[in-house]
């Protein structure tokens, strides 16, 4: 299976994009293709859905995308905002499939493969989200926590991302406390891999513009006018955010939300800490999209 999954690259308004494809050749062209994006966070990459989609790659055509900032994709010095990311995901989408396509992401990523969907829901196949957030939804301000305004300090910011965040144990401490339900499930390879990924040269840049709040959305404010069929998986013990935020956002909109799946003693990130659950559920959600006109 992983024989099939190739590295590539794309270029984008963003800079240089690094993703995995699998042979296309072989694949079944009826078929929409999958795109699987990353959440934000310290160390964030496509390694996130690593244990999960491989298991699609001989059935759809697939790409697994490392956005800009982040992971092996190039590390500019931009801006960093939300228009940014959400006309990035668009242009990837525009590159690299002529189909509409089945995005699959997560956390705030997901808000703004949302806000495409409604701007261009001819792109779109269907949306999986897991934990979806704006981390402003229902008119909560994030920019305004502790956390936020520590990273808007100059000169604080880089010394809070390197002590705080680009190290091995605040990625193991986040990863206990915010990412996973049982740390038992935490890997070497895991803490390994994302402090590798905080720790490459320019990675503070998206980083910091995301603990900043400068990426931040109300989600509910948008939800309301999604068309596209969407399905949405929460961890049951998920921090931020929480299921009773997750249900509030399902219920603006359930003619498009055809499923609100909660997954028992797992946290923000089940695609990592149990991605056997996550593969059974897209598995699920695909079939379902590939009947749906």
């Amino acid at each position: 299976m992983f024989d099939c999954l190739r590295s590539r690259t794309l270029t984008t308004a963003m800079g240089e994009v690094a993703y995995v494809t699998n042979d296309l050749s072989n694949v079944n062209h009826a078929r929409p293709p999958l795109f699987f994006w990353h959440g934000f966070g310290g160390g964030s990459s496509r390694y996130e859905w690593s244990a999960v989609y491989p298991a699609f790659a001989a059935e759809y055509p697939l790409f697994a995308l490392d956005l800009p900032g982040w992971g092996a994709s190039e590390h500019r010095d931009q801006p960093y905002t939300v228009a940014a990311y959400g006309d990035h995901l668009l242009e990837c989408l525009g590159q690299l499939t002529a189909e509409p396509a089945v995005v699959i992401t997560s956390s705030l990523t997901a808000a703004f493969a949302i806000q495409g969907a409604i701007a261009h829901p001819q792109r779109f196949r269907g949306l999986i989200l897991t934990c979806p957030t704006g981390l402003s939804d229902f008119g909560q301000d994030y920019r305004q926590t502790p956390l936020a305004q520590i990273a808007r300090q100059p000169y604080v910011d880089i010394a809070f991302y390197r002590l705080g965040v680009a190290n091995a144990l605040s990625v193991q401490s986040f990863m206990a406390n915010q990412q996973f339900a049982h740390p038992s499930r935490i890997s070497p390879e895991m803490v390994a891999t994302y402090t590798a990924v905080a720790q490459s040269a320019g990675a503070e840049f998206a980083a910091l513009a995301f603990v900043r709040g400068d990426l931040c959305c109300d989600l509910s404010r948008f939800l309301p006018h999604l068309t596209v069929p969407t399905y949405m998986v929460w961890g049951e013990q998920a921090k931020l955010p929480p299921v009773a935020v997750g249900q509030r956002l399902a219920q603006l909109n359930p003619e498009a939300i055809r499923a609100f799946d909660v997954i028992p003693e797992v946290g923000l990130t089940p695609q990592l800490e149990c991605p056997a659950l996550m593969i059974g559920l897209i598995d699920r959600y695909l079939q379902n999209l590939v009947g749906t006109a």
